[in-house]
């Protein structure tokens, strides 16, 4: 407990799903945290929950003029920002055939220049104080390839560039950059047809661990790289997919087969 203790966070997409479940651990482990997120009363929510631990800020990740005023109402709020979290994405199941370029770039947008935006509005603070930790939620599908995930896969393997080189550029500067990559999760965007997880834990069959994840194991990982638990620890790559990575079929999906 109290591993993040005296600490400032900001999580985007904090209000549900892993967001929501990491804001919670944060929070529990001593942090003010951020909840920067669209889901007004969500994010509200979840925030009088929370209690003086947690503030919700309406947040548009795409937005450099939201960043802007985002870090700076943070730092008036709790201090400057020590974690950031960059957790807000969306998810796209087409084939790369009924993608259109402004489905492709809206997911890019989101999932990549988000997280470019947060590094580029947060860093220059952090590297000046020289100490803070930026996590990147990328995904199993940033390591491998899955079909009807074309724009998806792209963003996320594009997140796990940016990791690398943030990693290089702040690294020196005492801040350190890592990424999580989450395999099936039970959220909203995770569990498509709102099933039971002991339903959904059914379809996993191919993962070694004959089952879905849960929010708070992915929280648990960004929570580990946040803290001074993993001081070492820089453009590293965590997977959290109980073993998905091997490869497999969306089957149903667009692109598998018998599937157009």
């Amino acid at each position: 407990m109290n591993r993040l203790q005296g600490k400032t966070a900001i999580i985007t997409g904090g209000a549900r799903g892993m967001g929501e479940a990491t804001s919670r651990l944060f929070a529990a482990e001593g942090a003010k945290v951020a909840i920067a997120d669209l889901l007004d009363d969500q994010g509200a929510q979840l925030a009088a929950e929370l209690g003086g631990a947690a503030r919700f800020y309406h947040h548009d990740v795409t937005s450099e003029a939201d960043w802007a005023s985002l870090t700076a109402a943070v730092e008036a709020d709790f201090g400057p920002a020590d974690i950031l979290v960059n957790n807000a994405g969306i998810l796209l199941f087409r084939t790369l055939f009924q993608t259109t370029l402004d489905d492709y770039l809206k997911v890019l947008k989101v999932n990549l220049a988000g997280a470019f935006l947060g590094i580029k509005a947060v860093g220059p603070g952090m590297a000046a104080r020289g100490k803070g930790s930026i996590v990147n939620i990328s995904s199993v599908d940033g390591m491998k390839g899955a079909n009807g995930l074309g724009a998806y896969a792209s963003s996320k393997w594009g997140l796990r560039g940016l990791t690398k080189v943030a990693a290089m550029e702040l690294g020196h500067k005492g801040v350190r950059v890592n990424s999580v990559h989450p395999g099936g999760v039970d959220t909203m965007m995770g569990n498509l047809d709102s099933r039971s997880r002991d339903e959904v834990n059914k379809d996993y069959g191919n993962v070694p661990l004959q089952r879905i994840g849960g929010p708070e194991e992915i929280a648990k990982a960004s929570l580990f790289l946040a803290s001074d638990d993993a001081s070492y620890l820089t453009g590293a790559e965590i997977v959290v997919d109980g073993g998905m990575i091997v490869g497999h079929y969306y089957e149903g999906f667009p692109g598998a087969p018998g599937v157009d």
